[in-house]
């Protein structure tokens, strides 16, 4: 469970209603059905209309990468050296049923080309091609929240514009004038709070774990190539921590020149 979410969500949405609390607002007030479902219809709508309903499927479901944190990267270390040592002692064909019984199906493939007999630089090949298509699926994610939180404020003002049209055709009563113009606001309070503490927040949480997920898959094959090339454990731990240390691809790449 990733505390930083769950924190921020209890920060965000807390200092908006103890602050309307200490303001002497009454938090009945701030439940409206209607506005509601204006905000949240008129929002998931446009947004469904912006994405193809694959990418909105998957938008949703990556709403657990909110709430789960990336994998460790120690242990990827350690289970790759381990690969690494099994593989310099009993043949590369010794990780058959490692490839076979992993629940990673990116780290599945990778081994199992290297069972296959696949030369090193095909490997790196072929699993980039799957690394750079399943970046550009996850930062469809990012666009479709962003998008998201675009539209929320704009469909707010919606919803307070149709509630002053309400209120404006029912000035026979005026002491309910000023209760109404209150209602009419809340859907611009709804659509600025899904934007600003929930849609923009999580289009930035699932792009850092995109990215988390691109380094882990880079060391994947690092990890796997050096394996299918003979080099030593000690040395390939060195090289993928250099990709923890340097951030990225380029520093790792420095660091395997300097091996050769």
């Amino acid at each position: 469970m990733d505390l930083a979410t769950i924190i921020g969500l209890i920060f965000g949405l807390g200092a908006v209603i103890g602050g309307a609390s200490l303001e002497g607002l009454h938090l009945n007030a701030l439940v409206q059905p209607t506005a509601a479902l204006i905000l949240f219809g008129g929002t998931l709508g446009a947004t469904l209309i912006s994405f193809p309903m694959s990418t909105s499927i998957q938008a949703l479901k990556d709403i657990k990468k909110l709430l789960v944190p990336s994998g460790k990267n120690d242990e990827l270390i350690a289970e790759i050296c381990t690969y690494a040592g099994k593989a310099r002692k009993n043949g590369i064909i010794s990780l058959e049923q490692d490839a076979e019984n992993h629940k990673d199906p990116f780290m599945k493939k990778a081994i199992s080309l290297s069972v296959d007999g696949v030369e090193p630089k095909d490997i790196r090949e072929l699993m980039e091609i799957d690394l750079a298509s399943a970046e550009e699926h996850s930062k469809m994610s990012v666009e479709w929240f962003e998008a998201a939180g675009g539209y929320a404020p704009t469909i707010g003002i919606i919803g307070a514009v149709l509630g002053l049209i309400h209120v404006m055709s029912n000035l026979e009563d005026t002491s309910k004038l000023g209760a109404g113009i209150a209602v009419a606001f809340v859907a611009t309070i709804y659509g600025l709070i899904i934007a600003n503490i929930l849609c923009l927040p999580a289009a930035t949480k699932i792009k850092h774990r995109v990215k988390d997920e691109v380094l882990h898959k880079e060391m994947i094959i690092a990890g796997i190539v050096a394996i299918q090339n003979g080099e030593n454990p000690r040395f390939i731990e060195v090289r993928l921590r250099s990709y923890l240390a340097g951030g990225g691809k380029g520093h790792a790449s420095a660091v395997e020149e300097g091996g050769k």
